[in-house]
């Protein structure tokens, strides 16, 4: 089991694992190995609770596919079993981050002193231009 927060956890047959090969530099390495670990979770048969379901697929974020589905690809290191590790953090950090709630902003105005300190900048920002001018 994967611990998402205290009360959340994920099995692990719900993630599916693909080992390919890595892109880029490397040598010989990137040829004959498959280091590079791609993740995929279906977020809908998940066990994961209802509101970390609906908040995840409202989620704009790149690795989200339109079928539900977060796929993370991980190529940072040489060793597939590190990758591996990377990419399950990547997964339990995005699944974290939705279930933090935002506070809702409270709209405020600026105050008569802050109008007149934009204002006064706004003045002496204007006269240096004007001094740059050159008279013909």
């Amino acid at each position: 089991m994967i611990n998402i927060s205290q009360r959340v956890e994920i099995a692990e047959h719900e993630i599916e694992w693909q080992f390919i090969r890595s892109s880029g530099a490397g040598g010989q390495n990137v040829n004959k190995v498959a280091t590079a670990a791609q993740l995929i979770f279906d977020i809908q048969s998940s066990s994961l609770p209802d509101f970390y379901k609906q908040r995840l697929l409202r989620l704009a974020d790149h690795r989200i596919t339109q079928s539900g589905k977060i796929i993370i690809k991980c190529q940072e290191t040489r060793s597939q079993a590190r990758n591996r590790e990377l990419a399950l953090e990547q997964l339990i950090e995005l699944i974290r981050s939705v279930a933090r709630v935002q506070k809702k902003r409270i709209a405020t105005r600026p105050s008569r002193a802050a109008k007149e300190k934009r204002l006064q900048s706004k003045k002496q920002q204007g006269q240096k231009k004007a001094l740059r001018k050159k008279d013909f």
